[in-house]
């Protein structure tokens, strides 16, 4: 006779926190947000069991936290979360950078450039910007920084910068999200950044990661953004 395969309580905790991450990038779960463990249970499509169990590494994350006689509440975006965050985004971003423009391909570059162009041209085609073009830039976005936190090959750096990406998430959120009007300026940021690596320049990579970074901080905090000091038709 044949059984359902089993799920072991390790891969469903997996699962859960997998779908915790979702929801958040989906913004299906808000900073401050107050929700109850069958709220969560429901949200997640998981079972009681499973979302007791993720609780204890959310709260380790500071992604949750228990609230006396209010149950668990969602991480409260302040300006202690948003500059720390960012501080720490900066620190392993750059390093990610600075081992990424000597080992990214030329093709890979052509590859990731593309996808920027892409989402650039559908922006600039007269139609509406959309929630589906928005959920591709985010991607396209988001992919970029991943890639290169991910060619570190260091497991642990990988994970430090997954959990502070949810944060980052989680005040954009609250703050400022990829909409319309930051949409092209900051897939041009991007490119800008993109350029230096194609021509191999880590100093101008350092440069321009940190100023796209420092703007969407600045964004975030809804102060203007600093305007690029080179252009993409004049890179310097």
């Amino acid at each position: 006779m044949s059984t359902l395969p089993h799920t072991s309580p390790l891969s469903l905790r997996a699962q859960a926190y997998e779908s915790f991450q979702q929801q958040i990038v989906d913004a299906n779960i808000r900073p401050g947000q107050f929700i109850s463990q069958r709220e969560l249970m429901q949200l997640l499509g998981m079972p009681l069991g499973a979302v007791r169990e993720l609780i204890p590494r959310l709260e380790a994350e500071g992604l949750l936290k228990t609230v006396p006689q209010r149950g668990l509440q969602v991480a409260h975006v302040d300006l202690k979360l948003i500059n720390n965050a960012f501080q720490l985004r900066q620190l392993l971003e750059r390093e990610a950078a600075s081992r990424f423009v000597t080992t990214v391909s030329d093709r890979d570059l052509a590859a990731i450039e593309q996808s920027h162009l892409d989402i650039v041209q559908r922006a600039r085609s007269g139609s509406a910007i959309d929630d589906v073009l928005l959920k591709d830039a985010t991607a396209v976005d988001w992919g970029l920084h991943d890639l290169m936190i991910d060619a570190l090959g260091n497991e642990l750096i990988s994970e430090v910068y997954r959990i502070n990406s949810l944060r980052v998430r989680l005040i954009k959120l609250e703050g400022s999200t990829l909409s319309p009007q930051v949409l092209v300026p900051a897939m041009e940021e991007h490119l800008w950044f993109i350029e230096a690596l194609k021509r191999r320049d880590a100093q101008a990579v350092l440069e321009r990661l940190g100023h796209h970074i420092e703007s969407a901080h600045l964004r975030v905090l809804g102060l203007p953004r600093p305007a690029m000091p080179w252009s993409l038709e004049n890179p310097g």
